[in-house]
Parts: C-alpha cells; structure tokens; sequence
C-alpha cells in the first residue's frame, strides 16, 4: 500500500487550484442515468471514489468517457451516455466500498421502473443508515424489499408525494430529489439538506429539463416531468478540500492562495479559521491565507449546514492540537469519528474524549512519528499534523485519502512542503 512520508515545520508558501467536489460530482454521475441524452460535467476531479463510481455506472451500461477526443490533458470532463442499460444491478463488488453508490437506487427506479442496488459500504465513521432513502421512496408508490444484502425496488411509475425524513440527509436528498423529476406530479421534500451539493445538483437536474425550487433550502418543490434531455455542467469546487488547505497553512504558517475556491459555501469553515487567527481575503473564486503566529484554540460544534460541517472536523482538530489554549469540540452527526485521535495523539497531541466531546488541549510542538490513517478526513487531519510536527511523519494506508483528495501530495510540494508518496505493493487491507 501507498504511504506518505512527511517532514514538518515548513510554512507554506504559493498557489493551490482546488479539485471540483467529489460530493457534488458522485451524485451528478448518477443523474446522467435519468436521460438517453448525453450528460457532459466538467471540473470533475480525478479521485478513486470517481473512478468506482464510473465503474458502476459503465456495468449498469453507461457510455462513460473521460475528456476531450485527442486531448489527454482534459482529463476533468467527462461525457456520460445511457441510452443502452443492459442491467439494473448495482452489485456488491462495486457498491462495498462507497456509500454513494446508493445513489443510482432513485434514478433507475424512476426511469425504468425497477433497480437492485446492493446495501453500500464506505468509510467507517457511523451507521450511515438508508432508511430515509426507502421511506421517501415507498412514500412515492414503489414496492421495496431487502433480499440478500440488496435493496430491490419496483414501481409502474413514481407519483409525487409529500415526503419529510425523520432527519435531515444529504444522500437521502439527492436520492428522492432524482427520482421526483420523472415522478408524476408533485413532490415536496421537508425536512431537506440544504448543502450546497445539494444545490449543485439541482442546477444541474434544471439544465436536464426538471422542475425544481426551493434548493438551498429545507423544504424542496419538485414538478415532475416526463422525460430529462442532455446537458452541460461544471461542478462546484471542493468547498472541504479547500478548507482542509486553510487548516494547514493555519497550522504550519505562511502565505497560500487557493484558486477555483468557493468562499461563499464555506461561512462556518470561515468563521472559525478567522476566529483561530488566520487572515484571509476573499473573492468570487479565490481565497489568499497569511498566517504568521501561533494559532488560537477554537471550539465548535458540528451541524447540517449551514453549521460547521463534520467533514471539517478532523482538520480543525489537527489544527487545534497545536493551538494556544483549549477546545472543546463536539461531534454531532457521526458516533464513530474520532478515529483520528489515537493517530494524533501518537504525534504529541493532548486530547480527551468523553462519548460525543473532544477536549484538546493544545501543545507548542507535535514530533512525527509513524501513523495510521483510518477514514477520508481523518487521513487529511493527519497530514496537516505532519506538516507541523518535528521530525519525520509516515502516514500509512493513504488509499483512505485518494477517495476524496486530487494528488493532495503534489499540491503540497508546490506550496514548499515536504512530502512525498512512498508507493507500495500490497492491496488495501
């Protein structure tokens, strides 16, 4: 398996282009399922979730191509195509190892009145159930069973309906927001996520031809159509990649500016980097960091955005284990993610845990030394102490973090660090 092997203490220093969001790219793969047409998303980034996910959809029977014809370069456009399903599968194999897979459940269901998806898999951060999904989709006439670890739905044609989930998920969302498009009649979502993924994925469902106000909010409308065309779409920037990149110069110090940014979907990220002492300029598409001393302890809590999101939490810790002071930090969404703690604490961190709290208390210096990362965020979290930690660190199973970060390694020597992928042999375990 690959690995990273870091020596901290260098502040980083450049420009970094943030990747397109891999949580608003997974979902807009899968609505090219709703149509015959060709769907084309550009600023798609290269990511192993990505790369399942196309996998699934070309056994499905997806045209699924990557880039321009003749262009190698263009490898952040892909054109998808599914005018010839040959199954409505989606099989353990390719489902086990991303929850997202999920996703393709409402589109089949809605275009052609049946699918098979296996139950999903993903990082091991919480129960993560899919309840919600089947709730809201019974709730629109389909007929669903759990045979054999598969969830198998049926229905002649979906019809609107008024639906509103137990609690708020985003996958749930996106899940019944595809199928209502080719529903017949109405259907209102209560209760809804209001991320920006969310949003993104609306536009893109409008440009297709749907019916849909009230995205970015909790309460979604959607008029239900009886065919989606083609269309063009860039996805969003990776609102979590690039506040992973303001963590880490908050930790390590000097002066970054991240392109193809999104400030205006990251307040709370924001909010609380200010709060810890980064200073930061921001525009449509940009955002410039300077850091020159000692970061300041913050505490926060995470929420369903607009609050401050779960996938931040782990960086924003890494950060405040270095922080002058103490924080208490409290983990709201997921009951499994501090994973990461037992890693940072093998780097000198001070940090309690008692059920959903976190106390860290910070320490002037971290000292590197060989760890283990256990989930997505919780490898990101590790990096960001390597890069402050004395010494030299070694992040193992860093397959975790190829899920969701575009080469973060070689954005990173471009800023100064050092740091570098050691690859390995052995499959992920």
């Amino acid at each position: 398996m690959d690995k990273l092997l870091i020596t901290g203490g260098t502040p980083l220093r450049g420009e970094v282009e943030i990747s397109g969001a891999k949580n608003a790219a997974l979902p807009s793969l899968c609505a090219a399922l709703l149509t015959a047409d060709t769907v084309t998303l550009e600023n798609v980034p290269e990511l192993n979730d990505i790369g399942t996910t196309l996998r699934l959809l070309r056994k499905i029977g997806v045209r699924a191509d990557r880039g321009t014809p003749g262009d190698a370069s263009d490898s952040h456009r892909v054109r998808l195509t599914a005018n010839h399903i040959e199954c409505l599968e989606a099989p353990y194999e390719l489902v086990k190892t991303m929850r997202a897979s999920i996703l393709v459940l409402g589109p089949l269901l809605a275009r052609f009145g049946e699918a098979k998806v296996s139950l999903p898999g993903g990082c091991a951060i919480g129960q993560r159930p899919i309840d919600q999904h089947i709730k809201g989709l019974a709730a629109m006439g389909a007929d669903i069973s759990i045979e054999h670890g598969f969830v198998i739905a049926r229905a002649r044609k979906l019809k609107g309906a008024r639906i509103r989930t137990d609690m708020v998920t985003v996958t749930g969302t996106e899940n019944l927001l595809m199928a209502a498009t080719l529903a017949q009649g109405t259907t209102v979502l209560e209760n809804a996520a209001r991320e920006p993924e969310i949003v993104d994925l609306a536009e893109l469902l409008i440009k297709m031809g749907a019916q849909i106000t009230g995205h970015g909010t909790d309460r979604i409308v959607i008029e239900g159509v009886d065919r989606l065309h083609g269309a063009t779409h860039r996805v969003m920037p990776d609102r979590i990649e690039a506040g992973t990149f303001l963590c880490a110069v908050a930790a390590t110090g000097g002066d970054i500016t991240l392109r193809n940014a999104d400030p205006k979907s990251m307040g709370a990220t924001l909010d609380k980097l200010r709060e810890a002492g980064l200073k930061m300029e921001c525009g449509d598409d940009w955002i410039r960091a300077t850091m020159t001393e000692r970061p300041q302890a913050v505490g926060f809590r995470t929420q369903e955005y607009p609050g401050f999101a779960t996938d931040m939490q782990a960086q924003l810790m890494a950060l405040n284990t270095v922080a002058d002071g103490t924080s208490i930090i409290a983990e709201t969404i997921f009951e499994n993610r501090y994973m990461h703690v037992q890693e940072l604490r093998r780097l000198g961190a001070s940090i309690d845990i008692d059920g959903h709290t976190a106390v860290v208390i910070g320490t002037p210096a971290l000292s590197g030394a060989i760890v283990m990362a256990t989930d997505l965020r919780a490898s990101a979290s590790l990096v960001i102490a390597g890069l402050v930690a004395e010494g030299e660190t070694t992040i193992e199973r860093i397959y975790h973090l190829d899920r969701g970060y575009e080469r973060m390694e070689g954005k990173l020597v471009k800023l100064g660090a050092q740091i570098r992928r050691v690859v390995g042999t052995g499959a992920p375990e």
